[in-house]
């Protein structure tokens, strides 16, 4: 093989690779690819945790793993596979052994036509949808799922606390989100089906990233699209629009497992994470990490030893 042809192969194979990569905070958004690192399962005696591509996930996956380490069991991680494409093969083929996942989405991943309205619909058409040999544990109340997004000042001056309230409003209104959500079914579609909204005008911006932030704090758009888990919210007092007709389907944590894996003592101790992981608390640490710059798996272990978890 000559030197060109060689080296045109590499680039296009480097463009393919680079084309499916890239963090992102939207939790698991599909279309991603990534490596699960090498092949093969686990050895019988270990228990491989893996993670997802974005700095919440790959958090949790240290969180459960240190949990797990504090039971005595044998741990090793395997972070930033990127989406559910890559890492489910994986965790079927037992290479990983547990992940951190999303009730809501994972349900409607594995079946598109499951119910996921609220925490306990999701979490069953989950149970249903999953493969034999996993197993989806107990469900944090923790979620990292789509919202409404206002300035405190907005919020005050038209007296608005839930999406509801935007009614009569939005017509006045500027909504910014990423461009797929102007043709989704819960994006602006939902919001006009479910909640009577027009809005004056919506701006695609970037997926809860510096564009939102900025256009939001600018006054360049009035209301946007975040995750409940960002940072962000807390850092500049945004409020976050309560959604009473579950518009956006639940999305709470929840570590998924290899079912020949998942002891009664490791789901215990998992379970026990689980139940003290809030949506506060996890955008808590997630700020920690992304706002603050401090190592995930130290804001991990510090938050497992604080909790008596680890």
């Amino acid at each position: 093989m000559s030197r060109r042809i060689l080296a045109t192969a590499v680039a296009l194979i480097t463009a393919l690779v680079l084309t499916g990569c890239g963090a992102s905070s939207d939790p698991l958004a599909s279309g991603s690819s990534g490596s699960a690192g090498s092949g093969g399962s686990a050895a019988s005696d270990t228990i491989v945790v893996g993670s997802a591509n974005f700095p919440e996930n790959e958090l949790l996956a240290d969180i459960y793993a240190g949990a797990l380490r504090h039971t005595g069991a044998k741990v090793t991680t395997r972070l930033n596979i990127a989406s559910r494409e890559t890492y489910l093969p994986a965790l079927e083929k037992g290479e990983i052994n547990l992940i951190p996942e999303y009730t809501g989405n994972l349900a409607r991943y594995l079946d598109k036509t499951a119910a996921i309205t609220d925490s306990r619909t999701a979490d069953a058409s989950l149970k249903k949808a999953l493969p034999d040999q996993l197993v989806s544990l107990t469900p944090a109340s923790a979620q990292n799922k789509d919202s409404m997004v206002v300035t405190r000042k907005t919020a005050q001056s038209l007296g608005l606390s839930s999406i509801a309230d935007l009614s009569g409003k939005a017509s006045q209104l500027v909504l910014g989100a990423p461009p797929e959500f102007a043709t989704r079914v819960d994006g602006v579609q939902g919001l006009k089906r479910v909640y009577g909204l027009s809005f004056k005008q919506f701006r695609p911006l970037d997926v809860g990233g510096p564009l939102t932030l900025q256009a939001l704090k600018g006054g360049q758009v009035q209301v946007a699209n975040l995750y409940t888990t960002d940072p962000n919210i807390a850092v500049n007092d945004f409020v976050v629009l309560q959604d009473p007709k579950n518009l956006f389907g639940a999305q709470n944590v929840v570590p998924v497992m290899t079912r020949s894996k998942a002891t009664p003592a490791l789901t215990r101790s998992l379970d026990a994470v689980s139940a003290k992981l809030t949506t506060p608390v996890l955008a808590g640490l997630v700020k920690k990490v992304v706002i603050d710059k401090q190592d995930s798996s130290a804001v991990a272990q510090q938050w497992l030893a604080q909790n008596k978890l680890g």
